[in-house]
Protein backbone atom coordinates (compact mmCIF):
# COMPACT_ATOMS: atom_id res chain seq x y z
CA UNK A 1 0.00 0.00 0.00
CA UNK A 2 1.62 3.59 -1.04
CA UNK A 3 1.45 6.53 1.35
CA UNK A 4 -1.72 7.93 0.04
CA UNK A 5 -3.30 4.75 0.03
CA UNK A 6 -2.41 4.99 3.82
CA UNK A 7 -3.79 8.22 4.23
CA UNK A 8 -6.81 7.73 2.80
CA UNK A 9 -7.58 5.06 4.56
CA UNK A 10 -7.08 6.47 7.82
CA UNK A 11 -9.02 9.01 6.79
CA UNK A 12 -12.08 6.61 5.84
CA UNK A 13 -11.80 3.70 8.07
CA UNK A 14 -10.85 5.15 11.04
CA UNK A 15 -13.88 5.10 12.85
CA UNK A 16 -17.00 2.52 11.77
CA UNK A 17 -19.91 5.12 9.68
CA UNK A 18 -23.25 4.47 9.57
CA UNK A 19 -24.26 3.21 6.31
CA UNK A 20 -26.13 5.28 3.52
CA UNK A 21 -29.84 4.60 3.69
CA UNK A 22 -32.31 6.70 1.82
CA UNK A 23 -35.87 7.66 3.75
CA UNK A 24 -37.18 4.62 1.43
CA UNK A 25 -35.41 2.59 3.74
CA UNK A 26 -32.88 1.61 0.40
CA UNK A 27 -29.69 0.84 1.15
CA UNK A 28 -27.10 2.39 -1.59
CA UNK A 29 -24.85 -0.36 -2.31
CA UNK A 30 -23.55 0.30 -5.71
CA UNK A 31 -21.82 3.37 -6.87
CA UNK A 32 -21.32 3.89 -10.18
CA UNK A 33 -18.37 6.62 -11.17
CA UNK A 34 -17.24 8.25 -14.11
CA UNK A 35 -13.85 8.85 -14.68
CA UNK A 36 -14.05 10.78 -17.95
CA UNK A 37 -16.69 12.26 -20.15
CA UNK A 38 -14.16 11.70 -23.08
CA UNK A 39 -14.90 8.63 -25.67
CA UNK A 40 -13.35 7.04 -28.76
CA UNK A 41 -17.17 6.22 -29.82
CA UNK A 42 -19.77 8.86 -30.66
CA UNK A 43 -22.55 6.34 -30.16
CA UNK A 44 -25.97 7.45 -31.84
CA UNK A 45 -27.90 7.53 -28.73
CA UNK A 46 -25.97 8.67 -26.26
CA UNK A 47 -23.09 11.41 -28.10
CA UNK A 48 -23.80 14.09 -30.94
CA UNK A 49 -21.44 13.85 -33.65
CA UNK A 50 -19.44 17.09 -31.93
CA UNK A 51 -18.88 17.25 -28.59
CA UNK A 52 -17.58 19.82 -26.21
CA UNK A 53 -16.06 18.03 -23.46
CA UNK A 54 -15.09 19.27 -20.13
CA UNK A 55 -11.59 21.10 -19.68
CA UNK A 56 -9.56 18.71 -18.08
CA UNK A 57 -8.58 20.79 -14.32
CA UNK A 58 -12.40 20.33 -14.02
CA UNK A 59 -12.36 16.72 -13.13
CA UNK A 60 -10.97 14.83 -10.27
CA UNK A 61 -7.81 13.21 -10.09
CA UNK A 62 -7.16 10.14 -9.77
CA UNK A 63 -6.11 10.33 -5.95
CA UNK A 64 -9.60 12.36 -5.53
CA UNK A 65 -11.35 9.35 -7.60
CA UNK A 66 -9.61 6.94 -5.07
CA UNK A 67 -10.71 8.87 -1.80
CA UNK A 68 -14.38 9.37 -2.97
CA UNK A 69 -15.16 5.72 -3.62
CA UNK A 70 -13.00 5.07 -0.39
CA UNK A 71 -15.85 7.21 1.29
CA UNK A 72 -18.73 5.22 -0.03
CA UNK A 73 -16.78 1.81 0.79
CA UNK A 74 -16.68 3.13 4.40
CA UNK A 75 -20.33 3.69 4.05
CA UNK A 76 -21.21 0.65 2.75
CA UNK A 77 -21.14 0.54 -0.45
CA UNK A 78 -20.07 -3.29 -1.91
CA UNK A 79 -20.37 -2.94 -5.70
CA UNK A 80 -18.01 -0.31 -7.83
CA UNK A 81 -18.18 0.57 -11.23
CA UNK A 82 -15.80 2.39 -13.07
CA UNK A 83 -17.53 4.18 -16.23
CA UNK A 84 -17.45 7.20 -18.86
CA UNK A 85 -17.68 8.25 -21.41
CA UNK A 86 -15.14 5.57 -22.28
CA UNK A 87 -13.01 4.40 -18.36
CA UNK A 88 -10.24 2.90 -20.22
CA UNK A 89 -9.46 6.02 -22.46
CA UNK A 90 -8.25 7.91 -19.25
CA UNK A 91 -4.61 8.48 -18.90
CA UNK A 92 -3.06 5.91 -16.05
CA UNK A 93 -6.98 4.55 -15.06
CA UNK A 94 -5.05 1.62 -14.67
CA UNK A 95 -3.17 2.94 -11.48
CA UNK A 96 -6.81 3.68 -10.11
CA UNK A 97 -7.99 -0.06 -10.38
CA UNK A 98 -4.61 -1.16 -8.57
CA UNK A 99 -5.61 1.03 -5.80
CA UNK A 100 -9.48 0.66 -5.22
CA UNK A 101 -8.15 -3.16 -5.41
CA UNK A 102 -6.97 -2.95 -2.31
CA UNK A 103 -10.77 -2.73 -0.75
CA UNK A 104 -11.43 -6.42 -2.58
CA UNK A 105 -8.45 -7.38 -0.97
CA UNK A 106 -10.02 -6.28 2.72
CA UNK A 107 -13.29 -7.22 2.21
CA UNK A 108 -15.04 -3.98 2.50
CA UNK A 109 -15.62 -3.83 -1.19
CA UNK A 110 -17.20 -7.24 -2.75
CA UNK A 111 -17.20 -5.99 -6.51
CA UNK A 112 -14.91 -3.73 -8.74
CA UNK A 113 -16.00 -3.78 -12.05
CA UNK A 114 -16.32 -1.42 -15.48
CA UNK A 115 -18.56 -0.95 -18.44
CA UNK A 116 -16.65 -0.40 -21.63
CA UNK A 117 -17.35 -0.17 -25.08
CA UNK A 118 -14.33 -2.36 -25.60
CA UNK A 119 -12.35 -0.66 -27.93
CA UNK A 120 -9.31 -0.84 -25.17
CA UNK A 121 -10.02 -4.17 -23.93
CA UNK A 122 -7.28 -6.28 -25.79
CA UNK A 123 -4.65 -3.58 -24.45
CA UNK A 124 -6.26 -3.95 -20.64
CA UNK A 125 -7.97 -7.48 -20.04
CA UNK A 126 -4.64 -9.37 -18.37
CA UNK A 127 -4.13 -6.03 -15.92
CA UNK A 128 -8.20 -5.41 -15.23
CA UNK A 129 -8.00 -8.94 -13.98
CA UNK A 130 -4.57 -8.87 -11.83
CA UNK A 131 -6.51 -5.94 -10.11
CA UNK A 132 -9.63 -7.86 -9.38
CA UNK A 133 -12.28 -7.09 -12.02
CA UNK A 134 -13.25 -10.45 -12.64
CA UNK A 135 -16.65 -9.45 -14.43
CA UNK A 136 -17.39 -6.63 -16.93
CA UNK A 137 -20.04 -5.23 -19.11
CA UNK A 138 -19.36 -4.50 -22.75
CA UNK A 139 -21.20 -2.10 -25.12
CA UNK A 140 -22.30 -3.88 -28.23
CA UNK A 141 -25.57 -3.46 -30.04
CA UNK A 142 -24.56 -5.10 -33.49
CA UNK A 143 -22.29 -8.00 -34.76
CA UNK A 144 -22.75 -5.74 -38.44
CA UNK A 145 -19.47 -4.31 -38.98
CA UNK A 146 -21.07 -1.50 -41.07
CA UNK A 147 -24.08 -1.02 -39.06
CA UNK A 148 -21.51 -1.08 -35.76
CA UNK A 149 -19.33 1.74 -37.11
CA UNK A 150 -22.86 3.38 -38.16
CA UNK A 151 -24.17 3.49 -34.92
CA UNK A 152 -20.65 4.61 -32.95
CA UNK A 153 -19.92 7.04 -35.81
CA UNK A 154 -16.37 5.86 -36.45
CA UNK A 155 -16.17 2.39 -33.95
CA UNK A 156 -14.24 -0.37 -35.10
CA UNK A 157 -16.24 -4.08 -34.05
CA UNK A 158 -13.01 -5.92 -35.01
CA UNK A 159 -11.17 -4.16 -31.65
CA UNK A 160 -14.20 -4.88 -29.58
CA UNK A 161 -14.65 -8.33 -30.65
CA UNK A 162 -10.66 -9.01 -30.10
CA UNK A 163 -11.24 -7.24 -26.49
CA UNK A 164 -13.70 -9.41 -25.86
CA UNK A 165 -11.65 -12.44 -26.65
CA UNK A 166 -8.81 -10.88 -24.56
CA UNK A 167 -11.14 -10.34 -21.44
CA UNK A 168 -12.83 -13.80 -22.08
CA UNK A 169 -8.77 -15.06 -22.38
CA UNK A 170 -8.24 -13.48 -18.99
CA UNK A 171 -10.93 -15.05 -17.12
CA UNK A 172 -13.05 -11.99 -17.09
CA UNK A 173 -16.87 -12.82 -17.22
CA UNK A 174 -18.32 -10.72 -20.19
CA UNK A 175 -21.52 -9.86 -20.57
CA UNK A 176 -23.03 -7.94 -23.13
CA UNK A 177 -25.38 -4.57 -23.13
CA UNK A 178 -27.09 -3.58 -25.87
CA UNK A 179 -29.76 -0.53 -26.36
CA UNK A 180 -32.54 -1.52 -28.51
CA UNK A 181 -32.76 0.79 -31.44
CA UNK A 182 -36.53 0.92 -33.14
CA UNK A 183 -35.28 0.23 -36.96
CA UNK A 184 -31.84 0.10 -36.41
CA UNK A 185 -30.56 -3.29 -34.79
CA UNK A 186 -33.92 -4.71 -33.58
CA UNK A 187 -33.77 -7.84 -36.33
CA UNK A 188 -30.51 -8.65 -34.75
CA UNK A 189 -31.33 -8.72 -31.10
CA UNK A 190 -32.08 -12.96 -31.58
CA UNK A 191 -28.57 -13.46 -33.57
CA UNK A 192 -26.90 -11.15 -30.71
CA UNK A 193 -28.11 -13.18 -28.14
CA UNK A 194 -27.49 -16.55 -29.55
CA UNK A 195 -24.38 -15.16 -30.34
CA UNK A 196 -23.18 -14.22 -26.90
CA UNK A 197 -25.36 -17.32 -25.31
CA UNK A 198 -22.87 -19.31 -27.69
CA UNK A 199 -19.66 -17.76 -25.84
CA UNK A 200 -21.34 -17.81 -21.87
CA UNK A 201 -21.97 -14.51 -22.62
CA UNK A 202 -25.26 -12.98 -20.64
CA UNK A 203 -26.81 -10.28 -22.61
CA UNK A 204 -28.65 -7.44 -21.19
CA UNK A 205 -31.33 -5.40 -23.54
CA UNK A 206 -31.73 -1.85 -22.63
CA UNK A 207 -34.34 0.79 -23.71
CA UNK A 208 -33.26 4.00 -25.39
CA UNK A 209 -33.00 6.39 -22.30
CA UNK A 210 -33.88 10.36 -23.08
CA UNK A 211 -30.46 11.70 -22.08
CA UNK A 212 -28.87 14.97 -23.64
CA UNK A 213 -29.22 15.97 -27.08
CA UNK A 214 -27.33 13.74 -29.91
CA UNK A 215 -28.84 14.57 -33.18
CA UNK A 216 -31.35 11.75 -33.50
CA UNK A 217 -34.67 12.02 -32.05
CA UNK A 218 -35.27 9.79 -29.38
CA UNK A 219 -39.22 8.97 -29.96
CA UNK A 220 -38.02 7.53 -33.23
CA UNK A 221 -35.49 5.26 -31.67
CA UNK A 222 -37.59 4.08 -29.09
CA UNK A 223 -38.58 0.54 -28.74
CA UNK A 224 -40.40 -0.92 -25.88
CA UNK A 225 -38.49 -3.83 -24.69
CA UNK A 226 -42.11 -5.38 -23.61
CA UNK A 227 -42.38 -5.93 -28.07
CA UNK A 228 -39.08 -7.29 -28.05
CA UNK A 229 -39.84 -9.51 -25.39
CA UNK A 230 -43.08 -10.30 -27.30
CA UNK A 231 -40.94 -11.01 -30.36
CA UNK A 232 -38.63 -13.68 -28.67
CA UNK A 233 -41.35 -15.92 -26.92
CA UNK A 234 -42.34 -16.58 -30.53
CA UNK A 235 -39.31 -18.37 -31.18
CA UNK A 236 -37.44 -19.41 -27.28
CA UNK A 237 -38.92 -20.35 -24.15
CA UNK A 238 -38.27 -17.68 -21.55
CA UNK A 239 -38.23 -17.95 -17.58
CA UNK A 240 -38.48 -15.55 -15.52
CA UNK A 241 -35.42 -16.35 -12.89
CA UNK A 242 -34.74 -14.66 -9.57
CA UNK A 243 -30.81 -14.16 -10.53
CA UNK A 244 -29.98 -10.44 -9.85
CA UNK A 245 -26.70 -8.80 -10.13
CA UNK A 246 -26.73 -5.46 -8.15
CA UNK A 247 -28.07 -3.29 -11.03
CA UNK A 248 -31.95 -2.77 -12.33
CA UNK A 249 -31.72 -6.06 -15.10
CA UNK A 250 -34.69 -8.44 -14.54
CA UNK A 251 -33.51 -11.25 -16.06
CA UNK A 252 -35.37 -14.83 -18.04
CA UNK A 253 -33.20 -17.49 -18.75
CA UNK A 254 -33.82 -19.01 -22.45
CA UNK A 255 -34.18 -22.79 -22.73
CA UNK A 256 -33.11 -23.31 -26.30
CA UNK A 257 -29.69 -21.44 -25.71
CA UNK A 258 -29.07 -21.85 -22.36
CA UNK A 259 -28.05 -18.77 -21.17
CA UNK A 260 -29.17 -15.31 -19.27
CA UNK A 261 -31.26 -12.48 -20.86
CA UNK A 262 -32.00 -9.39 -18.86
CA UNK A 263 -34.19 -6.20 -19.76
CA UNK A 264 -33.26 -3.25 -18.35
CA UNK A 265 -36.52 -0.70 -18.69
CA UNK A 266 -36.53 2.70 -17.29
CA UNK A 267 -39.49 3.53 -19.38
CA UNK A 268 -42.05 0.82 -19.75
CA UNK A 269 -41.24 -0.76 -16.31
CA UNK A 270 -38.68 1.29 -13.88
CA UNK A 271 -36.93 -0.61 -11.65
CA UNK A 272 -37.28 2.58 -8.89
CA UNK A 273 -38.77 0.62 -6.15
CA UNK A 274 -35.71 -1.68 -5.34
CA UNK A 275 -32.99 1.03 -6.64
CA UNK A 276 -29.57 0.24 -4.44
CA UNK A 277 -27.71 3.05 -6.57
CA UNK A 278 -26.20 6.10 -7.09
CA UNK A 279 -23.83 7.91 -9.71
CA UNK A 280 -20.64 10.32 -9.10
CA UNK A 281 -19.64 12.01 -12.25
CA UNK A 282 -15.87 12.49 -13.24
CA UNK A 283 -16.01 16.14 -11.81
CA UNK A 284 -17.48 14.53 -8.16
CA UNK A 285 -20.99 15.40 -9.02
CA UNK A 286 -23.19 13.52 -7.16
CA UNK A 287 -26.56 12.11 -8.94
CA UNK A 288 -29.04 10.31 -6.65
CA UNK A 289 -31.09 9.43 -9.42
CA UNK A 290 -30.13 9.17 -13.30
CA UNK A 291 -33.49 10.20 -14.67
CA UNK A 292 -33.31 13.56 -12.25
CA UNK A 293 -31.22 16.59 -12.11
CA UNK A 294 -30.96 16.90 -8.08
CA UNK A 295 -27.54 17.18 -7.04
CA UNK A 296 -24.86 17.55 -4.73
CA UNK A 297 -21.28 18.73 -5.11
CA UNK A 298 -18.66 16.18 -3.84
CA UNK A 299 -15.58 18.05 -4.92
CA UNK A 300 -16.00 21.16 -2.83
CA UNK A 301 -15.94 19.22 0.16
CA UNK A 302 -13.13 16.56 -1.17
CA UNK A 303 -11.27 19.68 -1.73
CA UNK A 304 -11.65 21.45 1.50
CA UNK A 305 -9.72 19.21 3.99
CA UNK A 306 -8.06 16.14 4.40
CA UNK A 307 -10.62 15.26 6.60
CA UNK A 308 -13.47 13.88 4.92
CA UNK A 309 -16.09 15.29 7.94
CA UNK A 310 -17.29 17.91 5.39
CA UNK A 311 -17.60 14.57 2.61
CA UNK A 312 -19.67 12.41 4.88
CA UNK A 313 -22.00 15.72 6.31
CA UNK A 314 -22.58 16.03 2.06
CA UNK A 315 -23.52 12.57 1.94
CA UNK A 316 -25.75 12.45 4.20
CA UNK A 317 -27.85 15.39 3.21
CA UNK A 318 -28.08 13.44 -0.63
CA UNK A 319 -29.16 10.45 0.11
CA UNK A 320 -31.92 11.53 2.38
CA UNK A 321 -33.00 13.49 -1.17
CA UNK A 322 -32.73 10.17 -2.86
CA UNK A 323 -36.12 10.85 -4.96
CA UNK A 324 -38.71 7.46 -4.65
CA UNK A 325 -38.20 7.30 -8.64
CA UNK A 326 -37.40 8.75 -12.14
CA UNK A 327 -39.12 11.01 -14.55
CA UNK A 328 -38.22 9.50 -17.90
CA UNK A 329 -40.20 10.45 -20.80
CA UNK A 330 -39.97 9.68 -24.23
CA UNK A 331 -41.98 12.54 -25.80
CA UNK A 332 -43.33 13.61 -28.89
CA UNK A 333 -40.79 14.53 -31.96
CA UNK A 334 -39.30 17.59 -31.40
CA UNK A 335 -39.34 17.76 -27.42
CA UNK A 336 -36.22 18.32 -25.76
CA UNK A 337 -35.50 15.23 -23.69
CA UNK A 338 -35.75 14.97 -20.53
CA UNK A 339 -32.74 15.55 -18.87
CA UNK A 340 -30.31 17.85 -20.55
CA UNK A 341 -26.77 16.35 -19.86
CA UNK A 342 -25.61 12.97 -21.94
CA UNK A 343 -25.20 9.96 -20.26
CA UNK A 344 -21.39 10.09 -21.14
CA UNK A 345 -21.63 12.96 -17.92
CA UNK A 346 -23.25 11.16 -15.41
CA UNK A 347 -21.70 7.84 -16.15
CA UNK A 348 -22.99 5.44 -18.63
Amino acid sequence: MSTSEAVIDRIQFGAPRAPLVDTFGRAVTYLRVSVTDRCDFRCVYCMAEHMTFLPKPELLTLEELDRLCSAFVARGVKKLRLTGGEPLVRRDVMTLFRSLGRHLDSGALEELTLTTNGSQLARFARELADCGVKRINVSLDTLDPDRFRALTRWGDLGKVLAGIDAAQEAGIHVKLNAVALAGENEHEIPDLIQWAHGRAMDVSLIEVMPLGETGAERADQYLPLSTVRERLARQWTLEDIPFRTGGPARYVSIRETGGRLGFITPLTHNFCEGCNRVRVTCTGTLYMCLGQEDAADLRAPLRASESDEKLHAVLDDAIFRKPKGHDFVIDRPGRAPSVRRHMSVTGG
